[in-house]
């Protein structure tokens, strides 16, 4: 049986012909084509021999289909790889990782698709600033770190509900008008902000976000890359405003600004102490597959807006003449027209302006139309970053430790991809450097079998 299989598998490389099976749908091609990749593992002999069906002289894969014209067509062209439009990114991505293509390859695709590399995540070489870095980093790390982050997300919260609360009328002060015109500044009947017990409970949590971000920074493994991270930006975004305010009411009770331009500068700080919600992020990997997504999603985005600006342009200029003979009409001008443009493009429709003759609606109706295919188009790559950004999510949660029960006889060939997915009996969590991780997920199949637990 042996030499029969032998002497086929040499039939077949002297024909040069080579036929691949998928899923039941037969591909031929030549075999100088796959060696041109030859460590990949339709290029490797050694590796594509265990799917050889020598009954059919084919190679099978129970792989998904339309992936393989992509697959096919890198090895055809030299090294050019396209993922068909009807393929998820995350799914394409798996059938890159089951036939072995080069790294490099994998991560040009990443980048024609918008996909942001997988950054390596280093650890201080101190071990007492290694601990410190892990305990407010990383919550998954320990117990302590997982309940440091729960009090930085009750502050956050905290944080959150007094900056909506104190916008209440019930808890504003408002200085009479006639008292800042008596008196040209109001610091002599308004009470002190610093009585204040909204002031009080943002001082607190406060005093907690600067003692969190004071530990991350001093035990950072880099000081450069932690500034360049855009979370921290975050962090100091968020702990400003309190310091620049604090500052205002220092100099406004002394007398030392005005009353109006220190009112003005701080409606703008105060509204900048809204992105704290984005500290959340931190501690939300769905916040943080967001983010992602958006990232990846820049030039989807930026279609976005381009059609929509031309289809305000293109829709405001027609509604704008096809109402000019209307002596009640709401639209005086074309850029006067712009908000009524945007508005009913994305279906929000307020009603706040709306054409009257009919010649303006048939132009409302088809920029309505326009607009809910313009919001469709990029809808569906967007969500193929999501799908791919959420699944590299949980795969790195599941990056975990298997240890294999063996079963008393030595597998076969084929056998080996069987038991390393079907023998797992136990997996311990591990955190790791990255370098660990990755040597985690490639586990090799055991030589020997005793009947034991064999360590990985």
């Amino acid at each position: 049986m042996p030499d029969t299989h032998l002497q086929k598998y040499t039939h077949q490389e002297c024909s040069e012909r080579v036929v691949i099976n998928i899923s039941g749908l037969r591909f031929e091609t030549q075999l100088k084509t796959l060696s041109r990749f030859p460590t990949t593992l339709l290029g490797d002999p050694r590796k594509r021999m265990r799917f050889f069906d020598p009954l059919r002289n084919e190679y099978f894969f129970d792989r998904n289909r339309p992936s393989f014209d992509a697959i096919l067509y890198y090895y055809q062209s030299g090294g050019r790889l396209r993922r068909p439009v009807s393929v998820p990114v995350d799914i394409f991505l798996e059938e890159m990782k089951f036939y072995e293509l080069e790294q490099e390859t994998v991560e040009l695709f990443k980048e024609d698709e918008g996909l942001a590399r997988e950054e390596d995540r280093p650890l201080p070489t101190n071990e007492f600033q290694r601990q410190l870095w892990l305990l407010f980093e990383y919550p998954e790390s320990s117990g302590p770190a997982r309940m440091i982050a729960i009090v930085s997300v009750m502050v956050i919260l905290i944080s959150i509900v007094i900056f909506c609360l104190e916008t209440l009328p019930e808890f504003r002060e408002v200085t009479p008008v006639n008292d800042i015109q008596a008196n040209g500044t109001a610091h002599g009947n308004a009470p002190s902000p610093f009585t204040d017990p909204f002031f009080v409970v943002e001082t607190l949590c406060i005093v907690w976000f600067s003692f969190e971000f004071t530990m991350r920074f001093l035990s950072c493994p880099s000081k450069p890359a932690f500034f360049k991270n855009i979370m921290n930006l975050i962090d100091v975004i968020a702990i400003a405003p309190y310091f620049i305010t604090l500052g205002l009411d220092l100099a406004e009770h002394q007398g030392s600004s005005q009353q109006a331009a220190s009112l003005a500068i701080l409606r703008v700080i105060r509204l900048v102490r809204v992105f704290r919600i984005f500290k959340l992020s931190r501690h939300s990997k769905g916040l943080q597959i967001l983010g992602q997504t958006l990232h990846a999603s820049l030039r989807e985005l930026g279609l976005l807006i381009f059609f929509l600006l031309i289809g305000v342009i293109l829709f405001s200029s027609s509604v704008y003449f096809a109402e000019a003979d209307d002596s009640e009409s709401r639209f005086s001008s074309i850029p006067g027209a712009f908000w009524w443009a945007v508005v009913t493009m994305t279906t929000v429709g307020y009603g706040d302006m709306y054409p009257s003759t009919i010649g303006g609606k048939f132009v409302g109706s088809l920029c309505a139309i326009a607009g809910v295919l313009t919001i469709a188009l990029p809808v569906p790559v967007i969500v193929s970053n999501f799908n791919y950004f959420y699944h590299r999510e949980n795969e790195q949660e599941e990056n975990v430790q298997y240890v294999h029960v063996t079963c008393g006889h030595q597998p076969s060939f084929g056998e080996s991809d069987s038991i390393k997915s079907n023998q797992s009996l136990s997996k311990t969590e591990s955190y790791q450097e990255s370098d660990d991780l990755e040597t985690l997920t490639h586990v090799t199949p055991v030589e020997t079998y005793t009947g034991k637990l064999t360590d990985v």
